[in-house]
């Protein structure tokens, strides 16, 4: 639901005379005037000073010129730098850079502005914070929080956008405003919190992790107005960081302007230019997608009528070729009985012909006939002996077979155990044939018929014939 204020101007009439009004009323100056006049009492009552800061919302500009924002712990004044003197500077100043700047103070008239116009400028060391912003950054990318392949792409028809932000936000009127724009048919879930001042780090990470936790939403935009980089600061702490990086459902960032970046920005799956931006990338325009479905709808109806129209077409010069049935039907019946008539003349010529050749076939055949009696009578002969000479081979194999086996058994080792002889062995398996081989007291083992044995040798008695 949205809140619209409306705001009715109201006309103050004057109804006093105008020669009664220069009576009594003291000389009116316009509003250029008096800020000319404010802005000639600086530049005379305060000379050229220098002033010491750090540097907020820089802002270089297609002419050449410099605008930022010159601020410390308790206090913010607006600077402005000409190309003519910015040309001289050895650097160009960054979003946290501690400077010194000799500016002389004055009014911007147009606007009513306080601010300094600076003649030089020179580094006086980076900023606390921006080296804090610097610090954490390095650290998220080298862990791989902010790579490229943990990006989730954007759902392309959200039904809910969850928003984290705060209410009181003027962003959040943005957001609000672009998507009963784009999108009125969407369900907008607000998570409410601050997003400024102390704590406010944690109260933005325990938002977003509501929002996971009950997963309510397509999209999370995660959005707040622009600021210094105080204001943004909580955006910049690593427990926001982290927390989006785990959420279950793709985060949008649009925090601050366009050259505003936060710690939140590189972790987010998309960042925004803007809470509007962001809006503007969670939800496309409604009356976008009606006018392609509506030229869509038009090219179809067009096409169809297209295709009725070439079929009409065809079915009327089909309908001009139609004959009469009843004469068409005559047509066919006499093609027909000329066609059969062609097919009986045509298919008796050939079996004449046919049944002549396979009558000269049949005669030459039988002329042509072989004798096979007798060839087959010397097959089975050959058959007879060949069978014969085979058992006859197969015999004598298995008697030389049989042979084999006889003198294989006689040479078994396993018999000659079983005679009651043994096979001694070292303790690495190798055959003892020699009393050199054997030492006292070692062990060797002795293979009987049935099993192994290891023995110990007392002493060792070497014949004379050995």
């Amino acid at each position: 639901m949205h809140l619209w204020t409306a705001f009715r101007p109201v006309s103050l009439m004057n109804t006093e005379s105008p020669a009664l009004n220069r009576l009594n009323t003291p000389a009116v100056i316009t509003v250029s005037a008096l800020n000319q006049t404010v802005a000639q009492l600086l530049e005379r009552n305060l000379p050229l000073t220098w002033v010491s800061g750090e540097i907020s919302n820089f802002t270089r500009a297609a002419s050449g010129h410099w605008y930022f924002t010159l601020k410390d712990n308790a206090a913010q004044v607006r600077a402005v730098m000409f190309r003519g003197r910015a040309q001289y500077a050895d650097f160009q100043p960054r979003e946290g850079d501690k400077v010194e700047v000799r500016a002389l103070v004055t009014l911007y008239a147009p606007r009513g502005d306080y601010q300094l116009s600076v003649e030089a400028i020179r580094k006086a060391g980076v900023g606390n914070l921006y080296e804090a912003f610097l610090r954490l950054k390095a650290q998220l990318t080298q862990e791989g929080l902010f790579d490229a392949t943990r990006k989730r792409p954007l759902p392309f028809f959200p039904r809910s956008i969850g928003i984290v932000t705060s209410p009181q936000a003027a962003a959040l009127r943005d957001v609000l405003s672009a998507l009963h724009r784009r999108a009125p048919h969407i369900r907008v879930i607000l998570y409410p919190t601050p997003v400024q001042g102390e704590g406010a780090g944690n109260k933005i990470a325990q938002a977003i992790a509501t929002a996971s936790a009950r997963q309510e939403c397509d999209v999370l935009l995660v959005c707040r107005g622009g600021g210094s980089i105080e204001d943004l600061w909580a955006f910049n702490e690593e427990i926001v960081a982290r927390t989006i990086a785990h959420c279950h459902m793709p985060v949008i960032a649009g925090i601050g302007h366009e050259t505003d970046f936060t710690i939140a920005d590189f972790a987010a799956d998309m960042r925004a230019a803007t809470p509007t931006a962001a809006a503007e990338l969670a939800a496309g325009e409604r009356d976008e997608w009606l006018q392609k479905i509506d030229r869509q709808r038009q090219l179809l109806r067009r096409a169809m009528q297209r295709h009725l129209s070439d079929k009409t077409q065809t079915l009327d010069w089909y309908a001009r070729r139609l004959l009469s049935p009843k004469a068409a039907i005559a047509a066919k019946r006499q093609q027909l009985q000329q066609c059969a008539q062609n097919l009986r003349y045509a298919a008796m010529a050939p079996v004449q012909n046919a049944r002549k050749q396979l009558t000269n076939l049949e005669h030459q055949l039988l002329n042509r006939r072989p004798d096979t009696a007798t060839p087959r009578l010397i097959l089975d002969d050959w058959s007879r002996r060949m069978h014969a000479s085979h058992q006859h081979g197969l015999t004598e194999q298995r008697q030389q077979l049989r042979a084999l086996q006889a003198q294989l058994e006689l040479l078994n080792p396993q018999r000659t155990l079983e005679r009651g002889y043994a096979i001694l062995s070292d303790q690495k398996g190798r055959v003892l044939r020699s009393t050199t081989e054997l030492h006292p007291q070692t062990q060797i083992q002795v293979r009987l018929a049935q099993g192994v044995a290891e023995i110990g040798i007392a002493s060792v008695q070497t014949s004379m014939d050995a």
